[in-house]
């Protein structure tokens, strides 16, 4: 345990003040990654009409993601409705399936701003290192100090290339995960409306009076 300790102090030492926000940063960034990843299971691989026409009459089998329990609110809403628990108002219906999806749909753009945010945030923090390790670099040389207590000329540089290394290790893994996840989110954000549209057009078929 205290190698391991020793260790973490020399490698944030060797960066400066900056490499504890950023160690910092990357701790929260594969948190939020992981998080998103776990909120975004789509759940079975059936289309949303196959999975409406499945369980049209209330699911059955398991829920493994967000369209599946999606899914099942949907039909559970349809069949309160048409017992008359909400009675038969004209878009009565789709404003009740729009306020039981949202849940749903500020689920999963949760933690997206917390890792663009460190994606940005990261390189910025990697650049502060670097001017500073070149501020100290440029004080040794006018003092014409190859070696100072921090490290001199030499230590500087070192400073200055570490802390835009890890600044970039950090951000660029986040950036390409980023895309990722967004673009599942948008195919999740088009499967969660058109359950709603499938759903509105079942009501309505199955009750003319309502639109």
């Amino acid at each position: 345990m205290s190698t391991l300790l020793s260790d973490f102090l020399e490698f944030t030492n060797a960066g400066g003040y900056v490499m504890l926000p950023l160690v910092g940063l990357t701790c929260i960034l594969w948190f939020a990654i992981g998080c998103r990843y776990w909120l975004l299971r789509r759940g079975t691989r059936r289309s949303v009409r196959a999975l409406l026409d499945i369980n049209r009459d209330g699911w059955s089998g398991q829920q493994r993601g967000m369209i599946d329990y999606a899914v099942k609110s949907g039909i559970d809403l349809k069949q309160q409705f048409l017992s008359g628990k909400f009675g038969y108002q004209p878009n009565t219906f789709r404003k009740l399936l729009d306020s039981q999806i949202y849940p749903y749909e500020q689920a999963i753009r949760q933690y997206a701003v917390i890792i663009k945010a460190v994606v940005i945030v990261a390189p910025l923090l990697g650049l502060l290192g670097t001017v500073s390790g070149m501020i100290e670099t440029f004080d040794s040389l006018g003092d014409m100090a190859l070696f100072t207590q921090s490290g001199g000329i030499a230590g500087g540089i070192s400073q200055a290339l570490f802390t835009t290394q890890m600044g970039l290790v950090v951000a660029i893994p986040g950036a390409l995960i980023q895309g990722m996840l967004n673009r599942r989110q948008l195919s999740l954000e088009m499967e969660l409306a058109q359950i709603k549209d499938l759903l509105c057009v079942d009501i309505s078929q199955s009750n003319p009076s309502v639109d």
